[in-house]
């Protein structure tokens, strides 16, 4: 007799998590992958493209797809926003809908379900932030989110504290079609590092400043060069749309500016597991939402 074993088949695919903003969809891959591959911030709406964190769980690959925060869209940059977000539901295998349970089931949420009906993929229920709300509230929400769209399941989570998220995982594992995986197994994410390295100053830069500057700011990765000490020279630009933005981003004698930086250079340090040169550079460009190129390097669609 053989004392082979018949091999499990792989299984991999891509899972969408929708919601309305700040319901903790960045948070939660976060919390899936096991690494920081999505911003986060208390500001609303800071995803801007989709994202992809990339988790493993037994035999399958399961491809994490964060899309922005679904919302209204009063400006271009939101129409495309909201463009991308629903674009990356109808290319996924399972759609993840997240609902922050403290707010329930209204607003853009509400909205949310009620697309949701016209849309054919399968669909999962995630209540979040489940660790603060009363058990029966959570019921109540269960049924109503349930009485509107056809899920598959409903899971109760915390994407800060993980709770919940191994049952989750193992659902998605199962749930996923077999075939090969899409990417290397210690592959986290399938953004450039350079967009990456830009993702994460940007949340510096909001986490800073997020009563003082709008929207209207962007960071992009001009230089990377590789030195021969074995350290990384990176330069960014933050692109702004008027003079006044630019003070608020410098600081009083540079301040504020090398504050970001350092908090920047030492997260990207983390990362890439070696030492990092970042040279912040401030830059105005007015209308830069209005300007196809950047929403190519968001890696958004330009709204016609």
């Amino acid at each position: 007799m053989s004392d082979e074993t018949t091999p499990v088949p792989t299984r991999s695919g891509f899972v969408a998590l929708i919601g309305a903003p700040n319901a903790g969809k960045s948070t939660l891959v976060n919390q899936l992958v096991g690494a920081k591959v999505s911003i986060v911030t208390h500001k609303v709406q800071t995803t801007r493209a989709v994202v992809r964190g990339i988790a493993t769980h037994d035999n399958a690959q399961i491809v994490l797809v964060d899309t922005p925060g679904i919302f209204k869209p009063r400006r271009r940059l939101d129409e495309a926003m909201v463009t991308t977000a629903w674009g990356g539901a109808r290319d996924a295998d399972i759609i993840l809908v997240l609902i922050d349970a403290e707010r329930g089931i209204r607003g853009d949420a509400e909205a949310i379900l009620e697309r949701l009906v016209k849309v054919e993929q399968p669909k999962v229920l995630l209540l979040n932030k489940v660790d603060r709300v009363k058990p029966e509230e959570l019921l109540k929400l269960t049924a109503e989110a349930n009485e509107k769209v056809q899920f598959e399941r409903t899971f109760m989570v915390s994407a800060l504290t993980g709770s919940g998220c191994k049952d989750l995982l193992a659902f998605l594992a199962a749930r996923l079609p077999e075939g090969p995986w899409y990417y290397p197994e210690d592959q986290i994410s399938d953004l450039p590092m350079r967009q990456l390295a830009a993702e994460i100053t940007r949340e510096k830069l909001y986490l800073r400043l997020h009563q003082e500057l709008p929207y209207s700011s962007h960071v992009e990765t001009e230089r990377w060069e590789e030195k021969k000490d074995g350290s990384v020279r990176i330069e960014q630009v933050i692109y702004v749309e008027r003079d006044s933005q630019k003070k608020i981003v410098l600081g009083h004698k540079g301040e504020t500016i090398r504050a970001i930086g350092q908090s920047a250079r030492k997260e990207i340090g983390e990362i890439l597991e070696q030492q990092v040169h970042l040279f912040l550079f401030v830059k105005v460009r007015e209308n830069w939402g209005d300007d196809p190129e950047r929403y190519r390097e968001m890696g958004l669609d330009f709204p016609g």
